[in-house]
């Protein structure tokens, strides 16, 4: 019966949506709704939505916040356009989507989706209006490569603290990892988006033409504006990696926090860039009024995913699965696609998930590719009830359909390459 009452709440937002309801006031109208029809008190469902706008914002307003901050600096300096132009002459137009894709990988790699998005959905605009190619052309090889070291690759903090539930080598895990993500990041990432999406480039903007001439910061200076808080991220990471105490570890601890590392940043950068603090301030103050309402927007996605936790979602797909007789690495990854569709959280789906089968890891499955088949569930079908549909939506202005047809694709295709090529890997390795 739960899951009949979550079908209805969520085509109750599809309509809600539709009929041109905010997505705010529509997904928060839905969790309560939702709640009290799955039997849950009152007190209970509204104190399910302040965890979860508590939960969800708790450790992403400040990231989004600064990443804001740092994005609109980096674009009204000149730097996002100096970074396209050394970008386009390097690649080429024709294969610019292979530059974001690197990017997108490196920068992936040390941060959380949300933080990644944040940091490099400044370059896809510059890039997109210097090229005259669509937004989402250039945006969604972007965001395959968040979401692939996002559910595959350490040092990534998802796929670590899997390897430490299930007991697995770190080093392995990575070496899987890159086997499954590279690939998969490239059809995913690349030939996905020339297959569904259209390419305009003859509407070049005139003003985006290089010009030797033109007063823009140094490419030196643009590229370490750009991407100080990745290179802050990385060695803090690295840094706090050691077990060992030494001095100035704290240093390192303090730089692998995206919030801090944001924050450092943007004071760098004012430092770096060559403009008054009143203008660089009011930059600042505009990028963060550009995402008031996305803020807003995820964080009512928040509070649906928590009403669905406190439910007792979670333990109705549990009951549906268990009686499955699979292999363990399939079964892994059948039941965290069940959690992530359900919950909508692929962090949560992929540690809920892990405490079930953690029994079922045996002498013939690699504890590793236990790790990467949870990994790759993790991302299956992102819908409604995901925070990270709501931000590619709200930031690429798409509908519902087009959002589907294009992030929930690219989701759907990752994780099915990665079953595939975790199945493969148990073959051979």
């Amino acid at each position: 019966m739960s899951l009949f009452i979550l079908l209805f709440g969520i085509l109750l937002l599809f309509v809600l949506i539709l009929k041109k309801i905010n997505p705010m006031i529509a997904l928060l109208a839905v969790a309560m709704i939702t709640g009290l029809l799955l039997g849950m008190p009152i007190s209970k469902v509204m104190g399910a939505i302040s965890n979860g706008i508590g939960s969800t914002l708790g450790g992403m307003v400040m990231v989004l916040a600064l990443g804001a901050m740092m994005g609109k600096m980096i674009e009204d300096s000149g730097a996002a356009k100096k970074i396209v132009f050394i970008l386009i002459r390097a690649f080429g137009q024709q294969n610019i989507q292979w530059a974001v894709l690197l990017t997108g990988l490196l920068v992936g790699i040390p941060l959380f989706y949300n933080a990644g998005f944040v940091v490099l959905i400044p370059l896809v605009f510059a890039i997109s209006a210097a090229t005259g190619l669509s937004k989402l052309y250039i945006g969604l090889p972007m965001a395959t490569a968040l979401s692939v070291t996002h559910g595959f690759l350490p040092p990534h903090p998802g796929p670590v603290a899997l390897a430490g539930i299930f007991h697995a080598d770190i080093g392995k895990t990575l070496i899987y990892g890159l086997a499954l993500s590279l690939p998969i990041a490239v059809i995913a990432g690349v030939y996905l988006p020339r297959l569904i999406i259209k390419r305009n480039p003859a509407d070049t903007p005139q003003f985006f033409v290089w010009n030797e001439d033109e007063h823009l910061p140094s490419a030196t200076r643009s590229f370490i504006t750009a991407l100080l808080p990745v290179f802050l991220i990385i060695a803090g990471t690295l840094g706090s990696s050691f077990k060992m105490e030494y001095p100035g570890k704290a240093i390192f601890v303090f730089l692998a926090d995206p919030t801090a590392a944001l924050l450092l940043s943007v004071i760098l950068t004012l430092l770096l860039q060559k403009v008054a603090i009143a203008k660089a301030m009011e930059s600042c103050t505009e990028g963060v009024k550009s995402i008031a309402m996305i803020v807003l927007i995820i964080a009512a996605g928040g509070a649906f995913k928590q009403i669905l936790i406190d439910s007792g979602m979670g333990e109705t797909v549990k009951a549906l699965t268990g009686g499955l007789n699979l292999s363990p690495l399939l079964l892994a990854w059948l039941i965290t696609a069940s959690l992530r569709v359900t919950l909508g959280s692929a962090t949560v789906a992929a540690l809920t998930a892990s405490g079930m089968v953690l029994p079922l890891i045996g002498p013939g499955t690699p504890p590793e590719l236990m790790v990467l088949s949870v990994g790759a569930g993790s991302l299956m079908f992102s819908h409604v009830n995901d925070t990270g549909f709501w931000m590619f939506k709200e930031y690429f202005n798409l509908t519902l359909k087009e959002t589907f047809s294009t992030w929930t694709v690219m989701e759907s295709l990752v994780s099915i390459l990665g079953l595939a090529g975790v199945l493969l890997l148990n073959q051979i390795a």
